[in-house]
Formats: C-alpha cells, sequence, structure tokens
C-alpha cells in the first residue's frame, strides 16, 4: 500500500469537521484542525439533527454512540402526512432494514451541544490531532491533504476557484423548541403544507423540535413575534390533537438553499460537508449526507496513496450518493408544497401506495436510513 500523507488540514471544525477530525485522528492519522471560533462558540448553536442508522453505524465505529446515548431521543413512528389531500402514511420499526431493526429507533434526535461537547473533548484528548481553535493556524506542508469543511459559504471552495451549482429557495425555514400535547414522545412527525414541510420532532420530557419551512419574508415575522402569537399561529396548522403549550427558546429564521459543487476535489485539496453540498431540511437528510462524506474520505484515506491521489479518489466516490439525495429532496418539496390540482391525485395515490404495501415503506425508509446508495446492499448492523 502506497504511504498515506504526512499530514491532514482540516479547515472547520462544526460537527462534520470536527468529526472529520477525530476520525482521522483514531485511525492514526496526524491532523491539524482549525476554526476561527472559540470552543464555547463552536457549542453554543441552538439546534438539532436527526440521526438515521447510517450515522449510528459510523458515530458507533468511532466509539462515540455509546457515550452520547443519553442525549440521543429516538423516534419509533414516523408519521407522515399530506395537509392537501389528507393521506397520511405511519411508518414504525417494522418497516426498517432488518439489520436496522433491532436499534431501538427509525432514527434519533440528538441536540448540537452534547455532540459538540462530546467530540470537542474527545479530540482535545486525541494526541494526533492538534487543535487550533480562535487562533492562527500553521500553514500546511507541501504534502499534506487539505480538507475544506467550512460550511456553504465557504471560503477554501472559492479560493480553490471551484464552481457550484446553487438557487434558493423561495422558502425559508424556522427553527423552535416547544413543549407539546397530543404526540407521543417517540414519535416524528413530518407534514406536507402548501407553504411548505412541517417537521416535529422529539427532544424528550414533551418538547419537540418544530422545523417549518414556508416563504422566507413569513419565517422572518414569524420569528420575531410574541410567544403567544408565534404558539397561535403554530396551533392553527399543527396537525387535529396536537397542542403547544410553551415556547422554549427563542425562534430562528433562516434561508433555504441548494447547494452542488461542480467538484469534491482539486488538487491535494477536498470539499466535504457543506462545503460542497446542501440540500433542503425535509426527511432530515442534511447532517447524515455530511458525516458520509466523513466515510468515504476515511475509505480513500485507508486505502493509502498521496495527498492528489486520495482527493481524487474521495471526489469521484461522492459524486453519486450526494446527487441522488439532492434531486429527492428537492422533488419533494416541488411536489408536495402546492396544490396544483394535476399533483394531488398522484400525491393521494403515492401515499395510498405506501400505506397499503410494506415493501414499498422498507425501501423509502431504508434509503431515508442509510442512504440510496445502499438500497441493494447487505447493511451490516
Amino acid at each position: 500500500m502506497a504511504p498515506s500523507p504526512p499530514e491532514i488540514h482540516v479547515l472547520g471544525a462544526g460537527p462534520t469537521g470536527a468529526l472529520t477530525a477525530l476520525a482521522l485522528g483514531l485511525r492514526g492519522q496526524r491532523v491539524v484542525l482549525f476554526d476561527p471560533l472559540t470552543a464555547s462558540e463552536l457549542q453554543a448553536r441552538s439546534r438539532a439533527y436527526a440521526i438515521t442508522h447510517s450515522s449510528r453505524r459510523l458515530l458507533t465505529n468511532l466509539g462515540l454512540w455509546h457515550d452520547l446515548r443519553d442525549a440521543l431521543v429516538p423516534f419509533r413512528d414516523l408519521d407522515l402526512r399530506d395537509g392537501a389531500t389528507n393521506a397520511r402514511v405511519l411508518f414504525s420499526e417494522d418497516d426498517l432494514a432488518s439489520a436496522n431493526r433491532h436499534h431501538d429507533g427509525i432514527g434519533w434526535i440528538l441536540d448540537h451541544r452534547p455532540l459538540m461537547k462530546l467530540l470537542l473533548a474527545r479530540l482535545e484528548a486525541n494526541g494526533n490531532v492538534a487543535m487550533h481553535l480562535a487562533e492562527p493556524c500553521p500553514d500546511p506542508s507541501a504534502d499534506a491533504l487539505i480538507v475544506a469543511a467550512d460550511g456553504p459559504s465557504s471560503p477554501t471552495r472559492e479560493a480553490w476557484g471551484i464552481r457550484h451549482w446553487g438557487m434558493r429557495y423561495r422558502q425559508g425555514c424556522l427553527t423552535a423548541k416547544v413543549a407539546l400535547r397530543g404526540l407521543p414522545h417517540d414519535r416524528a412527525c413530518e407534514l406536507f403544507r402548501p407553504e411548505g414541510p412541517l417537521a416535529v420532532l422529539p427532544l424528550g420530557q414533551g418538547t419537540f423540535q418544530v422545523v417549518w419551512s414556508a416563504p422566507w419574508q413569513r419565517c422572518q415575522q414569524r420569528s420575531t413575534l410574541q410567544r403567544s402569537a408565534f404558539l397561535d399561529q403554530l396551533a392553527a396548522v399543527l396537525p387535529k390533537g396536537i397542542e403547544p403549550d410553551f415556547l422554549l427558546d427563542q425562534p430562528r429564521a433562516f434561508p433555504q438553499q441548494w447547494l452542488l459543487a461542480r467538484r469534491f476535489h482539486r488538487g491535494r485539496g477536498v470539499l466535504i460537508g457543506e462545503a460542497g453540498h446542501r440540500c433542503h431540511p425535509v426527511g432530515g437528510q442534511g447532517l447524515n449526507l455530511c458525516w458520509r462524506d466523513v466515510e468515504g474520505l476515511l475509505r480513500a484515506v485507508e486505502r493509502g496513496g498521496s495527498a492528489t491521489t486520495i482527493a481524487r479518489r474521495y471526489g469521484m466516490s461522492r459524486w453519486l450518493d450526494v446527487l441522488q439525495v439532492g434531486v429527492a429532496t428537492d422533488l419533494l418539496v416541488r411536489v408536495f408544497s402546492n396544490r396544483q390540482p394535476l399533483l394531488l391525485p398522484l400525491r393521494r395515490l403515492a401515499l395510498l401506495l405506501l400505506k397499503q404495501f410494506s415493501g414499498l415503506r422498507q425501501l423509502s425508509l431504508r434509503a431515508m436510513s442509510d442512504g440510496p446508495m445502499q438500497l441493494w446492499r447487505a447493511l451490516p448492523n
């Protein structure tokens, strides 16, 4: 096997960059991790992530899953509803692939803070990783592999001259933590509405993360409402029987963007996570897709070779998975976020078929849980 690069520089210490640096350090690689933010600032973000079985396997292999168990909130049912047609499908653990059925959940919700706290603690304890947070970073050596994990506005991607396809959705997204009544504590709900999808994700103890897509100006307006007015508007769009009690944080609105870099490598550098791609949050695919980049980079590094060889190998390997998820989430939003008369019967039929045929539920849930590239492959536990 050809030797691996002597040093790997990871630019960006968010959930994807930090996990990349830790995974490489655990494999014996010498890693330099840089981020302009302090450790406290990296942990301060108020949001939650949907975690699928592909991410569960990665975290387990890296020895992180057990230490995150207290922070992981499982959902054992997934309630999918189309508000325009009143069609509904309920997914259960029985619809999972057999390799995924005995892990206590269709998926999990994980808060940002405990995730980053654990990642930063493990990085600090790993002798192979040198962290430079909010301080100058040494220049990489001439043969180092450069990993850009610096987000959707990646200055590294721009500096490397890698162009991208991108568009801003007319929809924005609003997130808030809310206490709710009427929804089982282990059920996630995805409601398709003409203004955009609304996801309700369990956080434990009767609290839920609301991910509310709507036209951008409406999201901005809702984020500034008084608490009682916000809860009134939320109550008006939630399914019947689900009632909001308390708003637990300040709602945050942010624009939604679809982005795909035209290539994921250049020279001895690679783009990873949202530096290379970004999709609509419907279905909770974003972080899981980013973490499959981490897996892809690990495989490329383990095969050895120069930094340029590893970068090319990684860049070629990630295209199909990223493209399929990006296209699928975009189509899902475009088809279900409207009241087009020609589409309504097709939507009703699609959800009816999902409801009636367990094989279709298993196929769709496997694509969501493990990624479209794993649909026809045997899965490890």
